[in-house]
């Protein structure tokens, strides 16, 4: 381990490799295919490992270099969300830990499974191979570097000798993917990884598995089959129950046999086809004062209190795999029952308890019902897509129908907060994927980019605010599309302000001065570049579109070069104040 083995000894030891290499064969080992990484001074054994790699011909994770730490974990974010997969992801000691922490609270809230790693500064000062050796190796240890990011991962730790490495990496792996799915921090020292492995190598397949689910209770069950077959104005209100893609089949089977609407708030997976005859849209505003029943289908936030609640006599069933959202500080949404277990295993069992219950007559005046409903909604979508659709700056539904008409039935569409759903349909899974419910900023297009990753034959399309562009660090993310061959059509809908902070201002003080100025502080974002330029400079088409008549044809340029030519385009689309960024 030390400078001064005997010739003999090191080369026996080297032909072995280090820690680092076989900590990378065994996250291939495991099924970890890529690496995501943004290297340091931590580096070294690792990139030392790789070319022993190349060299012998040794299954390893796909190195995939990302020049920012926030765009490392939101292309993971993205492969994993698409593939299920467990990808890695390493960074710099704890300044890149810091610079991950806000993606790395996206991917928790949105139970992707990323195992996520960082060096350390190392813990010697001389002595052994990879003791420090530059200056920054004092001023980059913390006392708890973990500590920064421990409220947000599932699972963390610190690799302290070659022994314990089989152990430590399926441990980590195990958490990760156990539902509720998050990511988990491993931090792994220089000197600890520079090391020579230890031997034998650890068995394969894992003897840690994931641990599986829980299955509802059945008297749980029971008594919410109860209280689905004695509602009148039952209502499911959901979020992200599409993450599973056999909960999309299976939820869309189950409320049209029942007529129960579904109301999509804020959804980063779609749960439903946007066609289905119950599909209610996506504003519980307008359905929750009025039910009598509310299935809370993994959602943490099915309605906002202040704008609208359920009656008093409104029953609220919790379901999900969390559905008290343990992790969430303070979350007081009204639960007088709470079920435990996957969408799939609850909806079965109660489409199971609801059949011999289920009252035909009332089924049938229920879709009746919500098939007015639905009518009227539908023409409401219309009537403000006719009124958006010549307005200059371009109105944000006017853009979302153009990029429902122009994209491939089968694009996977990325929103990070800009498109709106009710102008433009998905009728299958996995089609698309909303922003965290953490909102952090900078998320959509690292996310675009795993995605296209994931499943290479598939068209992409990212669709950002202006904020969320400048915050996705636009020169690392247009040259990681170049320099990894991942053609992405980026639509950034420009209001040039922070829409979400100016109507949070105006919804607490209508009547104050900030709605009275014509530049209120903090909400505008004047002298922006010109985004289009900078997927120029990476080798890609940029356009700027300023006519509503001109966006179709722009699309359509911009698609073919994404298509025809496999290169990334952006379309830098001026938009009126209707955006949501």
């Amino acid at each position: 381990m030390g400078p001064c083995l005997e010739p003999s000894k090191r080369t026996k030891q080297e032909s072995r490799g280090n820690v680092a290499a076989a900590y990378l064969a065994l996250l291939a080992d495991r099924g970890v295919d890529y690496l995501f990484g943004n290297a340091g001074t931590d580096f070294a054994p690792m990139i030392e490992a790789y070319s022993q790699a190349a060299q012998t011909g040794v299954a390893v994770p796909q190195p995939i270099l990302a020049t920012h730490e926030n765009l490392a974990v939101t292309m993971a974010h993205g492969y994993g969300m698409i593939s299920r997969r467990i990808p890695a992801v390493m960074v710099h000691v704890s300044v890149g830990t810091a610079n991950m922490v806000c993606a790395a609270l996206n991917a928790a809230r949105e139970n992707v499974a990323i195992l996520l790693t960082a060096g350390r500064s190392p813990l010697t000062e001389g002595g052994l191979l990879g003791a420090r050796d530059g200056y920054i190796h004092w001023a980059q240890e913390m006392y708890d570097q973990a500590g920064m990011i421990r409220e947000i991962v599932k699972w963390d730790y610190e690799l302290r000798n070659p022994e314990q490495l089989t152990t430590v990496v399926d441990r980590a792996l195990a958490i990760a993917a156990t539902e509720p799915r998050g990511p988990v921090y491993l931090s792994l020292p220089r000197e600890v990884i520079a090391a020579p492995a230890a031997q034998p190598e650890g068995p394969s397949p894992s003897r840690l598995p994931p641990a599986a689910s829980a299955s509802p209770d059945a008297a749980a069950i029971a008594a919410a089959a109860r209280l689905l077959a004695q509602a009148a104005r039952p209502l499911i209100v959901t979020a992200n129950a599409g993450r599973d893609t056999a909960a999309f089949a299976a939820l869309t089977r189950f409320v049209e046999r029942f007529a129960i609407p579904v109301v999509q708030h804020r959804p980063r997976y779609l749960s439903l086809p946007s066609s289905h005859p119950m599909n209610l849209g996506f504003d519980p505003a307008r359905l929750v004062p009025t039910a009598d029943l509310i299935v809370v289908l993994e959602a943490d936030v099915p309605w906002i209190p202040s704008r609208a609640a359920p009656g008093a006599d409104c029953k609220v069933i919790q379901c999900g795999l969390d559905p008290l959202f343990a992790r969430y500080p303070i979350r007081g949404f009204p639960c007088d029952l709470a079920i435990t277990g996957s969408t799939v295993a609850i909806i079965s069992a109660l489409s199971a308890a609801l059949e011999d219950s289920v009252d035909s007559e009332s089924v049938a005046r229920r879709r009746r019902t919500v098939k007015d409903e639905r009518d009227v909604l539908r023409a409401s979508w219309q009537r403000a897509l006719e009124a958006g659709a010549r307005n200059t700056p371009l109105d944000p539904a006017w853009v979302s129908h153009c990029i429902d008409r122009a994209k491939d039935p089968n694009s996977i569409v990325i929103n990070e907060y800009t498109l709106f759903l009710e102008h433009c349909s998905f009728e299958s899974a996995d089609l698309y994927f909303g922003s965290s419910s953490a909102s952090g900023l900078g998320w959509g297009a690292g996310a675009a980019l795993g995605a296209k990753l994931a499943r290479r034959q598939s068209e992409v399309i990212a669709v950002l605010g202006d904020g969320a562009y400048m915050f996705c660090n636009p020169a690392a993310a247009h040259h990681a599309s170049a320099l990894h061959g991942l053609p992405v059509l980026f639509v950034v809908m420009n209001n040039a302000m922070w829409g979400a902070v100016q109507r949070s201002t105006f919804g607490m003080y209508p009547d104050g001065l900030a709605s009275k100025s014509n530049a209120p502080p903090f909400v505008g974002l004047g002298k922006l570049p010109a985004f289009e330029t900078i997927c120029e400079a990476a080798g890609g088409y940029g356009e700027r579109v300023e006519d509503p008549a001109a966006l179709p044809g722009a699309l359509q340029r911009a698609l073919s070069v994404v298509r025809n030519e496999g290169r990334q385009a952006l379309l830098n689309v001026i938009c009126g104040p209707g955006g949501t960024a």
